[in-house]
């Protein structure tokens, strides 16, 4: 035998290997984190939700980049189900909602299609909570789907185009669909396992990673294959709607609230924040000390009276807001 077959050998097996491992990691992940809520399908796809019910005002709450729903049932939906009805959904190819590996992963893109779960679920101009990456797409679902969206409560929200890219998030810069395919199946489950303490110190701090993140937070989820994919597809294409987005901020006239910590260490509070308010003076500011990036699992209290103040300038006479 060649040394060259030797070699070949030697790398299809590795590889092998690393697919079988991802494929078996991906079982135990879901078998310990399954869906929390029901699923609808648009444009043929699957959608991901939980929905609290009741007669209340209506919020859809839109995770971050490799999130999913349960930042938001970790501690934040229980605080206002009794006020609201609150639905948390899983971004398209995030948690368990789907999507094909070919479809456009840009803003407007996620945008149409969270627009037109709302319009299934009959819902009307419900106030939109979005934290980080589903901050943007809140603000995607307001400029362009106006029936969608009656309110804007952000949370530590992606307002503006950046060159950079946030430290823990390095990685899932690759920006071939095939490259970022054979990372998914190959070195993206043993690398996840091995970095994540130190990229969720980093994207918690100066909080502290809850303990129960794993499991009760979702955070497991992210080892998976297709979580890899999808998340960097999300990343790379982050920044090809935000330019034309901030150009239109000034012609939003609903409600608008923002919470932002000034430890964040993924999104600058200054840079992402301060000139959302330039932009766009009627948002409501509120900036937090001690904190960091994760506030809807971090600091449920500040979000939750966030949600509750743009609530109530929503349902308050035109009038009266102005």
């Amino acid at each position: 035998m060649s040394i060259l077959l030797t070699l070949v050998l030697i790398v299809a097996v590795i590889v092998a290997g690393l697919v079988a491992f991802a494929a078996n990691t991906a079982r135990k992940v879901e078998a310990a984190v399954p869906p929390l809520g029901q699923f609808i399908e648009i444009d043929g796809e699957p959608l991901h939700y939980l929905d609290s019910g009741g007669g209340g005002p209506a919020l859809v709450m839109i995770h971050g980049l490799g999130g999913n729903l349960r930042h938001y049932t970790y501690a934040l939906v229980d605080k206002l189900a009794g006020e609201f009805r609150v639905i948390a959904v899983d971004r398209p190819g995030s948690g368990y909602s789907q999507r094909p590996d070919d479809a456009p992963a840009k803003l407007t893109a996620q945008a149409g299609t969270l627009a037109k779960f709302i319009r299934a679920l009959g819902l009307k101009q419900p106030l939109l909570v979005g934290h980080s990456l589903g901050g943007a797409l809140s603000l995607a679902i307001a400029l362009d789907h106006p029936d969608c969206a009656g309110a804007l409560a952000l949370i530590a929200p992606l307002t503006q185009a950046q060159d950079d890219v946030p430290e823990p998030f390095q990685g899932l810069v690759v920006n071939s669909p095939l490259m970022r395919k054979i990372i998914a199946w190959t070195l993206a489950t043993p690398l996840g396992i091995r970095n994540a303490p130190k990229l969720l110190a980093i994207v918690f701090g100066p909080d502290a990673v809850p303990a129960d993140f794993p499991i009760r937070g979702g955070g497991l989820l992210g080892l998976r294959p297709r979580a890899f994919y999808n998340t960097s597809s999300d990343l790379v294409a982050a920044a090809e709607d935000l330019p034309g987005m901030m150009k239109r901020y000034g012609t939003l006239t609903i409600p608008l609230g923002m919470l932002f910590a000034k430890g964040d260490r993924i999104l600058d509070y200054i840079r992402q924040g301060e000139a959302m308010k330039q932009q766009c003076p009627a948002f409501d500011l509120v900036l937090l000390d001690g904190h960091g990036h994760m506030l809807p699992l971090t600091a449920p209290d500040a979000a939750a009276d966030l949600i509750r103040r743009v609530a109530a300038q929503q349902s308050a006479p035109r009038a009266a807001i102005a």
